[in-house]
């Protein structure tokens, strides 16, 4: 029976809008997120009623939504104001590549759809193994500035620095990426990432374009062998920022493209 599981499903986040279209349930979504650009049919298709950490409630409660799916504490006022509204709200605040993984599982059993959910993440089980193997192919192994945001600085989070690592890269402050907060991911001196000397920057600024010009020319960056080399690449924010299936799939093989090109050009391949 069907009415065991949601029937209108309102997404303030684009991984859900992608999870439930993959496994074909998309026509339980009743709203979506603005910053939602994948699938790009869910923009044609259904009503967009939230940013990220605002949301037009009214409309939301119009939809008349039998469950609302979220993301982190940023989200936690929306939920609140739905929850008074007696809304069932299910806030995720997963961080990792098995979080990703395990979210997935976990949305497929809330809709019906587990074993669908199953086959989903052994699809993607497979991309990963196959980035993997390439990695294993590296005789050096590139040191990487992943930077989230520009003012302040702030380096990569979880699950972004666990793909670098398993794109064949060299996380360069591992440590800062097992906070969840970005409070905990702040930079206080561009003379930090000079210190460490990475080989390649990725720059995936939340919402605007990343400047790689405005990041060469920080004060004392140009002795920085990513900057002296021209190493500097965007990763647009929607498959690498979204702690869901778009970052464990197009993410991470635009992370590997850059760093076995950067592989071959300084002969660290077998």
């Amino acid at each position: 029976m069907t009415d065991r599981y949601p029937q209108r499903i309102v997404c303030l986040t684009e991984e859900p809008t992608e999870v439930l279209y993959a496994l074909g349930e998309q026509h339980r979504i009743v709203g979506i997120s603005g910053f939602t650009v994948r699938p790009a049919q869910a923009r044609k298709e259904k009503p967009r009623v939230s940013a990220f950490t605002s949301a037009r409630i009214e409309r939301i409660l119009a939809l008349k939504p039998d469950f609302v799916v979220g993301f982190s504490d940023l989200q936690a006022d929306i939920a609140q104001a739905l929850i008074r509204q007696g809304i069932e709200v299910w806030i995720s605040n997963h961080r990792s590549i098995e979080g990703i993984l395990g979210y997935i599982r976990r949305l497929g059993a809330l809709v019906g759809s587990s074993e669908k959910a199953d086959l989903y993440i052994g699809r993607i089980e497979q991309q990963l193994a196959v980035v993997r193997e390439q990695a294993r192919r590296l005789t050096r192994r590139p040191r990487v500035y992943f930077e989230e945001w520009d003012e302040p600085m702030i380096s990569g989070i979880g699950w972004v620095s666990q793909l670098l690592e398993l794109a064949g890269g060299t996380e360069i402050f591992p440590e800062r990426a097992r906070s969840a907060l970005a409070s905990g991911r702040i930079i206080a001196s561009g003379e930090e990432v000079i210190a460490a000397s990475p080989d390649i920057i990725f720059g995936s600024w939340c919402g605007k374009r990343f400047r790689p010009d405005q990041v060469a020319a920080r004060a004392g960056w140009s002795a920085i062998p990513a900057v002296r080399t021209g190493q500097l690449h965007e990763i647009k924010s929607p498959i690498i920022l979204q702690p869901g299936p778009a970052a464990l799939t197009e993410g991470v093989e635009r992370m590997q493209r850059v760093i076995l090109e950067w592989a071959r050009q300084h002969q660290a391949l077998h």
